[in-house]
């Protein structure tokens, strides 16, 4: 039996366009010092064979070739394969085709029909001033695709902000006092893509240019020390090549960066000549694989060998992360170099980890209750001043994806108490910060709660609102998590003498519950399900139209021809049936059988007619297709959208196992799997 899972994550169009323009542009730097045009481009005394002219030029040619099937009927590009169009990928895109013509020659970019209509898409956009209303403040991204477009030839160095890549120099821990304009994870861009512009563009007033000059090479050891084994900088196709352009770009291709960077891109690529976003999520989706296989009861855990929980704890962090500072005891979302511990993961693999516990032996649950309890420290140190749990780092700053967020804070207390439910957790002062840290998070989640009943999360999107934000998501996850926290504030104050501020306390999540309860039950689509929109739907049709042709056709989801009213997601709709099935279940009636009935407020009729609706329409596409297909939920790094083929079926799995236990008679706490 396998030990864990690996995922497929979507080929990307954003992705793949990075990796052509790094490689083109290394090509071309590599060509101008030595003029080999098949033979290795480093030197023969280099180890890795893949390192040759002839196998950059393949995989240019190839990933151009898959760009030429990805443009949308309006002439732009998406990120995934069955995403929206959008501006800056549509950008990455134009840079690219420039890139490869340059390095193979005319002829070798998009055709003159692509990329008229790929022009004509921009420019209707807004073209740069697009670019920039879409991030903002936040440089993270729309500086590498300006710098992109400069390597390329399409715009003048002068127009990009310049980016302190000096302020690398300092110690991580004082990163957050420096006001950096990207976030902690970009700084390998901030370094590469900061230099490049210095060396290239206008040079800066001295002393500026002065402090800059001295910081280049001791900024290019940093890029060096946070290097992954693998190459690839956070296991991202993205990152890494926006730093490796730039290296090359300034005619430093031949640097151990540029090189092991272009190794990680050549063996990244997959068999159809794309680039995913990132290379897997395989510690995630285990996590999220064994909570959904344990969710039912009567699950005999056959999944649970001791091999699986090796492979769990090999995938904790033992030593002091040289990407973000982070002390041990976290997880990332792989087990593959790059991986960067953060507060979702480490979540996610804790309660995997409080769910196997009871399968194992005396001395493998005392290997899991170490890894827990080092978990447990590395979340409670990671807690910001709000009480809410960011990312990767503490008190960076208030740039997107580097803020408290609601789910991943949620996610963070629901460990946190499965931890002491399950023993794990054995010393004393450590469940007493345990529980201020609980009390602190929940104040957040109180604070953070929209005045509609909603919650929204960080790193789920959905593609068809206007915001791009995805309440059904950010709602179920924190519902879960208030469920079990209200279960827990009843009983503290069904529980004779204790002091009145538990009942307080109870008052306000009953009210958080109900409303956002309320929220979800009347936000459910038409078809029975949650989330989704226009897009799916014209998906869908456009898969039924080319349905027994015996081709594979792309299915637009911009196309507007295609019939296409509001479809919901199974990713959406299995989030939301799991959370409102939690919540029927934690507040089922409680105590002895004479005892009142206890419902919170909530309309236990309305919630189950919604989840029962919800759970319909799961099945019902499930019964369509054998593997259900993924949806662009998930936000990756700097809003870029991916889909991953697990999620579907994880998800689904543990939606309607909770669904079939808050139906039952004897529906109760679900107490013997904490978490």
């Amino acid at each position: 039996m396998q030990s864990h899972w690996t995922g497929t994550l979507s080929p990307s169009a954003l992705g793949t366009a990075t990796a052509v323009s790094a490689m083109s542009a290394l090509l071309m730097d590599r060509q101008n010092q030595s003029p080999d045009a098949t033979g290795p481009l480093f030197g023969s005394h280099h180890v890795a064979p893949e390192l040759t002219a002839a196998n950059v030029t393949e995989s240019i040619g190839r990933g151009i070739a898959y760009l030429a099937t990805q443009q949308n009927s309006d002439g732009g590009f998406g990120d995934t394969d069955r995403s929206l169009s959008n501006i800056a990928t549509s950008y990455l895109v134009l840079a690219a085709s420039e890139l490869a013509a340059q390095a193979l020659g005319p002829g070798n970019g998009l055709s003159s029909g692509v990329l008229k209509r790929l022009q004509g898409y921009i420019d209707r956009t807004g073209g740069l001033d697009a670019l920039r209303r879409r991030y903002g403040k936040d440089k993270t991204f729309v500086v590498p695709i300006m710098t992109n477009l400069a390597i390329a030839g399409l715009l003048d160095w002068g127009h990009i902000p310049a980016l302190p890549f000096e302020a690398a120099v300092f110690p991580q821990s004082m990163y957050r006092f420096l006001q950096m304009p990207v976030v902690s994870y970009a700084v390998p861009a901030l370094v590469a893509m900061g230099q490049a512009r210095f060396l290239l563009g206008p040079k800066p007033l001295p002393p500026v240019r002065w402090i800059r000059s001295a910081s280049v090479d001791r900024t290019m050891e940093v890029l060096r020390d946070m290097q992954p084994e693998s190459g690839g900088y956070l296991e991202a196709t993205p990152l890494t090549a926006f730093v490796v352009m730039s290296l090359a770009a300034t005619g430093r291709s031949n640097v151990t960066v540029a090189r092991q960077g272009l190794l990680f891109l050549l063996r990244s690529m997959t068999d159809e000549g794309s680039w995913p976003i990132d290379t897997n999520l395989a510690t995630w989706v285990t996590s999220l694989s064994v909570l959904a296989l344990s969710t039912d009861d009567s699950d005999d855990q056959r999944w649970c060998d001791e091999a699986w929980v090796d492979w769990h704890l090999e995938c904790q962090h033992r030593k002091r992360h040289p990407f973000t500072g982070a002390e041990p005891g976290g997880w990332g979302w792989t087990d593959l170099s790059g991986a960067v511990p953060d507060s979702d993961d480490t979540p996610a693999a804790i309660l995997a980890l409080c769910r196997a516990r009871e399968s194992v032996a005396l001395a493998k649950q005392q290997d899991i209750d170490r890894a827990v309890m080092d978990g447990v420290l590395w979340l409670i140190r990671l807690q910001n001043r709000n009480g809410g749990w960011p990312t990767f780092c503490r008190g960076w700053g208030k740039l997107p994806f580097d803020r408290s967020s609601t789910d991943l804070t949620a996610h963070a207390i629901r460990a946190l108490q499965a931890a002491v439910a399950t023993g794990s957790i054995k010393d004393e002062s450590l469940n007493r910060a345990i529980d201020a840290a609980v009390a602190f998070g929940l104040r957040f989640l109180r604070r953070q709660h929209r005045d509609d009943g909603s919650w929204t999360p960080l790193w789920f999107g959905n593609q068809d609102r206007d915001d791009e934000e995805n309440p059904v998501y950010g709602t179920a996850r924190v519902l879960v998590c208030i469920a079990d926290q209200w279960k827990r504030q009843f009983a503290l104050a069904a529980t004779p003498n204790r002091p009145t501020t538990p009942r307080m306390g109870l008052k306000e999540w009953t009210s958080m519950l109900v409303k956002g309860t309320t929220w979800l039950v009347d936000h459910q689509n038409d078809d029975g399900g949650w989330g989704g929109g226009e897009s799916v739907g014209r998906f869908h049709a456009a898969d039924w139209n080319n349905r027994g042709e015996g081709t594979s056709v792309r299915r637009d989801v911009t196309v507007s021809t295609v019939p296409g009213a509001v479809e919901s997601s199974i990713e959406e709709t299995a989030q939301a049936v799991e959370a409102l099935g939690r919540v029927l279940i934690q507040t089922a009636e409680i105590g002895e059988d004479d005892d009142p009935r206890q419902s919170a407020g909530i309309d236990r009729t309305a919630c189950l007619a919604a989840i029962t609706r919800g759970a319909g329409f799961l099945v019902d596409r499930w019964q369509a297709d054998t593997t259900p297909e993924p949806w662009p939920i998930g936000f990756y790094f700097a809003k870029l959208w991916y889909h991953e083929r697990l999620y579907p079926i994880v998800f689904s799995i543990a939606a309607l196992a909770t669904f079939l236990r808050s139906i039952a008679p004897d529906s109760t706490e679900m107490g013997r799997k904490p978490g």
